[in-house]
């Protein structure tokens, strides 16, 4: 099946948004007649969204609060076919990487570092490697992460990234698998414009956690969609720390859907990039299904960071748990806008969100706006917001004992933003890795 060069002329559709024209070209460029009719189909149908969305505004309310400046200002376009950079060395991924994982993918922008990466002898019941491999070897596991949702509503990254993705990683386990050690993915993005495409899909009744660190150099754009279905009493831990270069844009939306009984636990810690977003959707679709997240931004200089939580309770008797903290100095920028809708008929629904932010100092800033939308009886749901200084009584009293304010400082901002990791309810030996991830960071705060 071959694209038609010309979008939308089959389907009536002449508006094409100007600032999609260069990554229309882009598209065009990249089309691989070679890859199956289902995907070219797929791809097609994104592209013409995305040219007919463009990128969002401050108009829509979503993005309000988002300053795409720092991507729209110039296109950003992935690199021409055959142009590579070198790849990471094992010395450089070694603070991300986490020493408990026998497991371990590292990508560089996007494509699979095979030195780097260990997927051999995967325990049975378990498929673990790059989209291009599985691509070849488990279509019809590709195929799951890819739905209508990358064309429903106003998500043109989404839709961007279904039409131009070239790479990412699949995880799939067949019911009833368990595995304790952690799967690891290492992303690293050198100056370069990366769309990633992920997945991970687990059984009735499989169990497992997933540890994605993201790093690189420059001034890159990472746009991450990642889908995860859990079937009935499937259980998966998922933990992302965010370390891009102080010049690089991160995009990450992350779709999940729990049936019966299925748990989802997800730790989120925003560390790097000058520009990140983190979109977080989340479908309860089976009775006693829990989701869980514990996210954190920790901002300096420049930097915007955006939380975007919304958790869908269909049906009765879910729960969800969200607590997202912020920690904003400099001239930087937080945003949190968390949702929480439950459908008719979602009774006995628990849920409660919560955002808290401490400002470091008067050049900060935070927007926040939790929701709840309730249209069902018998539910208990709780919602808030906070935004804070420094307690003067609580650094005066260290100081007090000696402690030089810079110090002082370190520690309570230790002290609120630890919280996070420690509520988190992870094994001690991952929570003691995004101790040193924090670590690392309050080593650079002023």
């Amino acid at each position: 099946m071959l694209i038609s060069p010309a979008l939308h002329e089959d389907r009536g559709m002449t508006e094409i948004k100007p600032e999609t024209v260069p990554y229309i070209a882009s598209y065009r460029a990249g089309v691989d007649t070679a890859e199956p009719a289902w995907l070219q189909a797929r791809r097609q149908a994104a592209i013409e969204q995305f040219s007919a969305l463009g990128f969002p505004s401050r108009r829509d309310e979503a993005w309000r609060f988002t300053n795409l400046r720092p991507l729209t200002k110039a296109p950003k376009l992935p690199a021409l076919e055959g142009v590579s950079r070198p790849d990471p060395t094992s010395e450089g991924i070694e603070a991300l990487s986490f020493p408990g994982a026998p497991h371990r993918l590292v990508l560089n922008n996007s494509s699979i570092v095979p030195a780097l990466s260990s997927v051999a002898n995967l325990p049975d019941g378990v498929w673990f490697g790059s989209v291009t491999d599985a691509l070849e070897s488990r279509p019809e596991l590709l195929k799951s992460a890819f739905d209508a949702a990358d064309l429903a509503g106003n998500q043109p990254f989404a839709a961007l990234n279904a039409a131009m993705f070239k790479g990412g990683f699949l995880l799939a386990l067949e019911p009833g698998v368990s595995i304790d050690a952690p799967f690891e993915i290492i992303h690293v993005n050198a100056d370069a414009t990366s769309h990633v495409r992920c997945a991970i899909l687990l059984g009735a009744g499989a169990s497992a956690t997933v540890m994605e660190s993201f790093t690189g150099t420059g001034a890159g754009w990472n746009n991450i969609v990642t889908w995860v279905e859990l079937d009935a009493a499937a259980k998966l831990r998922h933990v992302k720390v965010q370390t891009e270069s102080q010049d690089a844009i991160h995009l990450s939306l992350t779709r999940a859907t729990l049936a019966r009984a299925a748990g989802y636990d997800s730790t989120v810690l925003s560390f790097g990039a000058l520009l990140s977003r983190e979109d977080i959707q989340v479908a309860l679709t089976g009775e006693g299904a829990d989701f869980t997240l514990n996210g954190a931004y920790l901002l300096g200089g420049q930097q915007e960071a955006n939380f975007a939580p919304i958790v869908a309770h269909q049906v009765p008797g879910c729960t969800s748990r969200q607590i997202v903290k912020g920690v904003v100095g400099g001239q930087a920028h937080g945003v949190f806008l968390g949702s929480i809708r439950v459908f008719p008929g979602a009774d006995q629904t628990d849920a409660r969100q919560t955002n808290r932010n401490l400002l470091l100092n008067t050049g900060a800033s935070v927007d926040t706006k939790p929701e709840l939308e309730i249209l069902a009886d018998d539910v208990k749901c709780s919602h808030g917001a906070t935004i804070g200084d420094l307690d003067d009584a609580a650094l005066f009293y260290l100081q007090a004992r000696g402690i030089d304010t810079v110090m002082a400082r370190r520690m309570l901002v230790e002290a609120f933003a630890a919280d996070v990791i420690d509520a988190s309810g992870a094994p001690a030996p991952i929570r003691e890795h995004l101790h040193s991830q924090l670590s690392a960071w309050l080593e650079r705060l002023p």
